[in-house]
C-alpha cells in the first residue's frame, strides 16, 4: 500500500530539518514526511570535527531539534529510511525497505557524501561527515598516535587542530602548492601554514602519494610518512542519484534550482549541498557547501510550497574554527584580482583579507575580526567598493566606508 503525504522531504540534515519546520511556520497544512538515511534525527555537522571529536559534547546535544519539536508540528520523521527510487511522473518515492510514499510536493535535501580516496579500498580510511564517521575515528585515536590527514582544506585543517590538541602527532598532505589554495589567497594559506606549524602540525604541500599502506603513505618523491590513523578530507560529492533518476536538470554536477529553489519539475524543490543555482550577487552558476545555504534555501523552498512567493538572494557566508582562531568568510572570492590586508598576517593571529575583482569588493576572510566581517557583509551586499587606504589603515574609522 502506498502512503500519501502533502510534502515529502528526503534528507536528514540541516536543510531537511529547516524545511520541515518552516513548512508549518509558513502555514502549510498538508501532511509532512521527513525521511533521512542516518539512524539519528537531523544534527549539526560543523561540531563533528571539533567539539564532538574531542568528546566535549554528546550526540544528543548536536540535535537541531528534539523529537518533540517534530511531534508538536505534526511532522512524520523516519530515520534509517533510504530512498532508492524517485518516480517523478507518478510522484512516488520508494524506500530500501520496499515502502512507497506518494507526494504532492517533494523537497530534495539529500546533501553530499565524502569523496573517497582512490587506491585505498583495502585500508581503513576515516572520513569526516557523519556521527558514525567520528565515532569510528574516536575509537582509534589516542595521545601519542600518528595521524595522517590527506587534504589541506578546511575540514582537514580543523581535524588537524583538534587532533593536535588531543595529543596526536599530525601530518597534513596537500597535493596543491599551498593549503586552502582553491578557496583563499596566498596570505591566508601562508598564515594557516605558519599557525599549524607553530602548533606542531607537519604540513607538506605539493606532494603526491605513490601508495598508501596501513602504516602510512609513500610519496612520489620517495619519502615515507608514517601513520597509525589515516584520514581523508578531499571534498564531497552531491547526492544527486535520485534527481538524475527523476530526470531533473543538472548543472555543475548538482540539481539546478531557480530563484524559488524549484527544480525543473514544478512539484520538486531542492535545498542544500545537492543544489546549484544562479547567484545574482556574482552573476554566475554557483554550488555551495554550507549550513547557511542549506538553511536559507530550505526556508525559501518551504515558503513557496506553502504558497508564499519567496526568492533566494542571500550573500554566502561561512566559518572555520581552528585553535583559538575564528575565520569568518563573507562572499565568494573566486575570480579575485586584488587582495587588501588589514592587520598583520605574517606574525599576528588577527587580520582581514578583502578580495576585489575589477575594483569591486567581492569577499572577505576575517580571522578573529568580527567587526570587519560584519562590515564587509554589508558592503558586499550593497555592492559598495570601499577606499583601500581606509581598509589597510587600522587607525582609520571603518564606519566611514558606509
Amino acid at each position: 500500500m502506498t502512503e500519501n503525504f502533502g510534502c515529502i522531504i528526503l534528507g536528514g540534515g540541516h536543510a531537511a530539518a529547516e524545511a520541515a519546520l518552516c513548512l508549518r511556520k509558513e502555514g502549510f497544512e498538508g501532511s509532512i514526511l521527513m525521511a533521512g538515511d542516518e539512524p539519528s534525527l537531523p544534527y549539526q555537522r560543523p561540531p563533528l570535527s571539533k567539539t564532538y571529536l574531542a568528546e566535549d559534547v554528546t550526540a544528543d546535544s548536536l540535535l537541531i531539534r528534539e523529537s518533540q519539536a517534530y511531534v508538536g508540528a505534526n511532522i512524520t520523521v523516519r530515520v534509517n529510511a533510504r530512498a532508492v527510487k524517485l518516480d517523478a511522473a507518478s510522484r512516488v518515492v520508494t524506500f530500501a525497505d520496499g515502502v512507497q510514499a506518494q507526494y504532492g510536493k517533494l523537497i530534495l535535501a539529500t546533501g553530499a557524501r565524502p569523496r573517497k580516496l582512490v587506491g585505498a579500498g583495502h585500508l581503513k580510511v576515516h572520513y569526516i561527515r557523519t556521527l558514525a564517521d567520528i565515532d569510528g575515528l574516536r575509537a582509534v585515536i589516542a595521545p601519542g598516535k600518528r595521524a595522517l590527514i590527506i587534504g589541506g582544506g578546511y575540514i582537514g585543517l580543523e581535524a588537524a587542530a583538534m587532533l593536535k590538541k588531543l595529543g596526536l602527532h599530525v601530518t597534513v598532505l596537500e597535493a596543491m602548492e599551498r593549503i586552502l589554495q582553491r578557496v583563499t589567497a596566498a596570505p591566508l594559506s601562508e598564515f594557516y601554514t605558519r599557525i599549524h606549524r607553530e602548533e606542531g602540525v607537519e604540513i607538506l604541500t605539493g606532494v603526491s602519494i605513490k601508495s598508501l599502506r596501513a602504516d602510512g603513505a609513500e610519496l612520489a618523491d620517495g619519502r615515507f610518512v608514517p601513520a597509525d590513523v589515516l584520514i581523508a578530507g578531499i571534498g564531497v560529492l552531491p547526492n544527486i542519484e535520485l534527481a538524475e533518476m527523476a530526470g531533473l536538470r543538472m548543472e555543475a554536477g548538482a540539481v539546478f534550482v531557480d530563484s524559488h529553489c524549484r527544480t525543473s519539475d514544478e512539484n520538486i524543490y531542492a535545498a542544500g549541498d545537492c543544489t546549484s543555482f544562479f547567484s545574482p550577487h556574482y552573476e554566475r552558476l554557483t554550488r555551495l557547501e554550507s549550513v547557511q545555504n542549506a538553511n536559507d534555501q530550505a526556508r525559501v523552498a518551504a515558503a513557496n510550497i506553502a504558497g508564499h512567493v519567496s526568492v533566494y538572494d542571500v550573500l554566502p557566508w561561512f566559518w572555520s574554527d581552528q585553535y583559538d582562531l575564528k575565520l569568518q568568510i563573507a562572499g565568494l572570492s573566486q575570480g579575485y584580482d586584488e587582495v587588501v590586508l588589514r592587520g598583520d598576517s605574517a606574525t599576528g593571529r588577527s587580520f582581514a583579507a578583502f578580495y576585489f575583482a575589477q575594483g569591486r569588493l567581492i569577499a572577505v576572510d576575517a580571522v578573529n575580526r568580527p567587526r570587519e566581517f560584519l562590515l564587509a557583509k554589508r558592503l558586499i551586499a550593497a555592492k559598495v567598493s570601499p577606499d583601500r587606504n581606509i581598509l589597510q589603515d587600522e587607525t582609520a574609522d571603518l564606519k566611514k566606508l558606509l
